[in-house]
């Protein structure tokens, strides 16, 4: 059974309690990284400019105190493997699912189970909807 990191478990200790539990369940199934969780005033601005981000801070999810956004992909990382990404999000998307936990992401910021709406593409980042 795959197990997460110091570093992923660091960062995923920065997120909300629902994101901890999803997660926590995902990696027994599925290996992976956690990428991000909390996002600093700095990176959040500095992601902002590099089109890497909608938005400024603190109007980010990753911005809150706990985070209310996770960034995560399945190891080992291929940033360029769209269907991968799709799939690994699919998994999560589900075990929240069973969980009565509601996420949205950010392949699918409309949570129209259509991908190819999107104008904005953040295939690896989960946020909750509380």
């Amino acid at each position: 059974m795959p197990t997460y990191s110091s570093t992923s478990q660091g960062k995923l200790s920065q997120c909300h309690p629902l994101l901890q539990q999803v997660f926590n369940q995902v990696i027994k199934s599925v290996d992976n990284t956690i990428i991000e969780g909390h996002r600093s005033k700095e990176k959040q601005n500095s992601l902002f400019e590099q089109g890497k981000s909608q938005l400024k801070y603190p109007k980010g999810k990753h911005n809150a105190v706990p985070s209310l956004a996770v960034d995560a992909a399945p190891y080992p990382i291929d940033w360029q493997d769209r269907e991968r990404a799709t799939l690994f999000a699919g998994y999560v998307l589900g075990v929240a699912a069973e969980m009565g936990i509601k996420l949205r992401w950010g392949g699918d910021w409309n949570m129209n189970f259509e991908t190819s709406d999107n104008n904005f593409d953040d295939l690896w980042h989960f946020e909750l909807i509380l």
